[in-house]
């Protein structure tokens, strides 16, 4: 059982408390992405160390692998992976996106085919609640249709009407352009209720939870972190830096001097650059950290700015509206590093 409480607001945006079996949330907040049960690369201590209250998992992927039934009968989903905070897992509701060429949908559900062996697999309302029950997740959601950004206004009709008959609830698609996601979102979250929490799902850069926080929303979730910063792409509070480029190679300070993670307390850029240039297996896992830590920390900076009426002011230091990394690449969506397989499966 789930209890939310709003703390203090500031215009629309509001910090608040979600009470969890595993532990309380402070809101808003960001939640690492750990698909199969772990951030690729990282422990859940090392998560709980980052300042991570929440961590989400996937149905559809643990159902897969190892099954449902095998980790409830290792004691749930806590004791299996080890976090022994909140947990949260997606219904599968993206990979009804994503997967759209191995799965069918009908009035009663969704029969995915594997994409490991081809293996059906059955999702209805009910047994998405079951399985996430049976894994003992602290905020299970619901399964939903997901259409397309773009789909004829017929086809988001059908898909918003057969998700409120499956759970009496909708939500904004995948892959719409920045502006169009903006705009549902400042159109949306007020009309959502007012004692409930509000997740925003896989989003996104720091410009965008800055936006969304200020338009009332309070969770979030997204790979960009952790898959940006296996890839050498490190946010800074002066902007994005890709740690790869030459410019990098002696330079003796700290990525960040603001930021007090270990690898920022303890590393030098042409450290960090010899490692990504060099493929030493440590560089992924340190990108991962030090953007993991940023992103929460920048959660902790949002709940304080609105516990003091300053988000205002707090948005003017934001380096800018969507940060450009230091050799011209633009940076503004989930999917920006990383292979097109695990971005599609939706793994972190």
């Amino acid at each position: 059982m789930s209890a939310f409480v709003v703390a203090a607001r500031d215009g629309r945006a509001r910090t608040g408390r979600l009470a969890t079996a595993h532990g309380t949330i402070h809101t808003p907040a960001f939640m690492p992405v750990g698909t199969l049960g772990a951030v690729k690369g990282l422990g859940p201590w090392q998560l709980e160390q980052l300042g991570a209250e929440v961590m989400l998992c996937n149905l559809y992927h643990l159902a897969l692998r190892p099954g449902v039934a095998t980790i409830a009968g290792l004691g749930g989903l806590h004791a299996f992976t080890g976090w022994s905070g909140p947990l949260l897992t997606d219904s599968g509701g993206f990979q009804v996106w994503s997967l759209a060429h191995l799965r069918a949908v009908d009035e009663d559900g969704v029969t995915f085919r594997s994409h490991l062996d081809g293996a059906p697999l059955r999702f209805t309302p009910e047994g998405v609640a079951g399985m996430q029950a049976a894994l003992g997740v602290d905020i299970a959601m619901v399964l939903d249709e997901c259409p397309p950004a773009g789909a004829p206004r017929a086809r988001l009709d059908e898909a918003a009407l057969r998700t409120r008959r499956w759970a009496e609830r909708a939500r904004v698609s995948v892959g719409e352009p920045l502006a169009d996601r903006r705009a549902q979102v400042e159109w949306t979250a007020p009309a959502l209720p007012e004692g409930r929490p509000r997740y925003l799902m896989g989003v996104g850069t720091p410009a965008d939870l800055l936006h969304a926080v200020g338009h009332g929303v309070d969770l979030f979730d997204c790979v960009l972190p952790a898959r940006n910063g296996r890839h050498g792409l490190l946010y800074t509070r002066t902007g994005l830096v890709r740690i790869r480029n030459a410019r990098h190679a002696a330079e003796g300070g700290p990525l960040d001097p603001e930021c007090a993670c270990p690898v920022c307390r303890r590393l030098s850029r042409a450290f960090l650059h010899h490692l990504f240039r060099a493929g030493e297996v440590t560089a992924p896992v340190l990108g991962a950290l030090h953007n993991l830590r940023f992103f929460l920390d920048f959660m902790g900076d949002l709940r304080e700015a609105i516990s003091s009426g300053r988000l205002a002011e707090l948005a003017a230091t934001v380096a800018s509206p969507d940060p450009v990394p230091d050799d011209g690449a633009t940076a503004g969506t989930c999917e920006l590093a990383g292979d097109n397989r695990s971005t599609t499966l939706g793994e972190g």
